[in-house]
């Protein structure tokens, strides 16, 4: 999956600084982001006084040039101390609701009374205050002051580039949402309207139209064939029958064909019980499939975890899955089993994958009903994991923490990896105190931060990480550690 998109970039000069250090920061910063996969917006030394931004003029032809290219975020540095009024102008003539990253270029040298100066320490804060002014919202560098060659700023384009994925990946999401949720699982409902008023839009097929059209799928079809040949290609499936495997593609083949024609950058799908009485298969490997070809899919029609895998894979550019909280581990109360029947992708997998029945449904339907679980013990990696969850009286929220999976003798059935999560039991009671269902969102890499900046500063969720604080937020010691002397 592609990562790179385009961004703006406003060089903030102001004209009693040194020109030459303003373009040494523009130049530079053009460079570091285009060095992490960025197409950067940014006027020309023949638009603008050394292609950066100051006056009225500079700014209204800055701001028109990011609208006509429709950019995803703005890179705004302060070349030298800058011109908020440049900046603000700018951001308003651009009309773009976009992240906003902020920084300010480093000293070159130890200051003297000859010495070239930047002062971007100081017009780094009459930028942000301005946007402030204008009530735009803005995300400050981790180091707000550097050069934009230092390795550390390449960094930072990545993660800011994540932000802006997500965000502009969620205000225009579509998913699509196959059957109904389990009758048993109040935890998977969803508000349509209010999903669309945050930003996705949900797309409905009743699950008897998925019925009738995987019935009258001939076997013959080419993607058919295709899908068979690839899962037993990549699977172990010895514990299912030929007919299993050819209906677990034509399932696969419709859900891939029906979001090609809706739009869509997820499905969830009503995974049980009406698939395995009426079609005689569960949905796992299909659903396990499309999200490792790219297509998210969440099962037991559960909207709101399609929505936090579909953050979790514009995060990180890579396939997420959706993972019930499953097990406390008995010896250790930092050790979670991230488990689910299962349809994990396979990229996950630390071992052959393979295709088996499920065994809790089968003592209800028959075990000849309830082949394509996936079942695999995940590699060892570390994971980010993310939920969104909505309350009507309290809105959208969502959790977010690192883990690490890890070798444990522990098995069962199903794909699973126990996870080490730090403060995993607070951090567990802050998942049951703050309303979050029981599926959690996972993807393989540490993007927790990029997710926190985008959900909780530009997408205006509350957001809940285990001991952490929002950016910018500090607390006093109690006033039992001040030392009075």
């Amino acid at each position: 999956m592609s990562t790179s998109l385009r961004l703006g970039l406003i060089p903030a000069n102001r004209g009693f600084f040194s020109d030459e250090l303003a373009k040494q920061v523009r130049d530079g910063t053009i460079k570091a982001l285009e060095a992490a996969g960025i197409t950067v917006v940014v006027p020309s030394e023949t638009q603008t006084k050394l292609g950066c931004v100051e006056t009225r003029q500079e700014a209204e032809l800055c701001g028109k040039l990011f609208r006509g290219e429709d950019v995803a975020g703005i890179v705004v540095a302060a070349a030298n101390f800058g011109d908020e009024q440049g900046v603000g102008i700018t951001v308003r003539e651009a009309r773009l609701d976009v992240p906003i990253l902020i920084f300010g270029g480093q000293e070159i040298e130890v200051l003297t009374h000859r010495t070239p100066r930047r002062d971007s320490f100081c017009g780094l804060i009459s930028i942000a205050e301005a946007l402030r002014q204008i009530d735009v919202r803005y995300t400050v560098a981790r180091r707000p002051i550097c050069f934009p060659e230092d390795e550390s700023f390449t960094g930072e384009g990545q993660r800011f580039a994540a932000v802006c994925r997500v965000v502009q990946g969620i205000k225009t999401a579509r998913y699509g949402l196959v059957g109904t949720r389990p009758d048993a699982f109040w935890t998977c409902r969803t508000d349509e309207v209010a999903l669309q008023q945050f930003g996705p839009t949900t797309v409905t097929l009743d699950l008897s139209e998925a019925l009738a059209a995987m019935q009258g799928m001939s076997s013959d079809d080419a993607d058919v064939k295709a899908a068979v040949a690839e899962m037993n290609r990549d699977f172990d499936v010895s514990a299912v029958s030929a007919e299993a495997v050819v209906k677990l593609a034509k399932l696969e083949v419709f859900l891939r064909r029906f979001a090609e024609e809706s739009g869509l950058d997820a499905v969830a799908v009503q995974c049980w019980s009406s698939l395995q009485q009426n079609w005689g298969t569960c949905a796992c490997t299909p659903l396990a499939r499309l999200t490792n070809s790219g297509l998210l899919a969440a099962c037991e029609a559960d909207v709101l975890g399609a929505a936090s895998m579909h953050a979790l894979t514009l995060a990180t550019g890579q396939p997420s899955g959706l993972a019930d909280w499953n097990n406390l581990h008995n010896e250790d109360d930092e050790l979670v089993n991230i488990w689910h029947c299962s349809a994990f992708a396979p990229c996950f997998a630390g071992e052959r994958p393979r295709v088996s029945v499920n065994p809790i449904l089968g003592e209800t339907y028959g075990f000849d009903r309830v082949a394509g679980t996936l079942a695999y013990r995940m590699k060892e990696q570390p994971l980010t994991l993310f939920r969104l969850s909505h309350d009507p009286q309290e809105g959208y929220a969502a959790a977010i923490c690192h883990g690490q999976v890890e070798a444990n003798r522990a098995e069962t059935f199903g794909a699973y990896g126990w996870t080490r999560i730090k403060g995993l039991l607070p951090f567990y009671r802050d998942v049951i105190l703050r309303h979050f269902p029981h599926h959690i969102g996972f993807a393989a890499g540490l993007i927790g931060d990029a997710l926190w900046e985008a959900f909780g500063n530009y997408l205006g969720t509350k957001v809940f990480a285990p001991g952490e604080r929002p950016t910018g937020e500090w607390l006093p010691e109690p006033p039992q550690a001040i030392r009075r002397d």
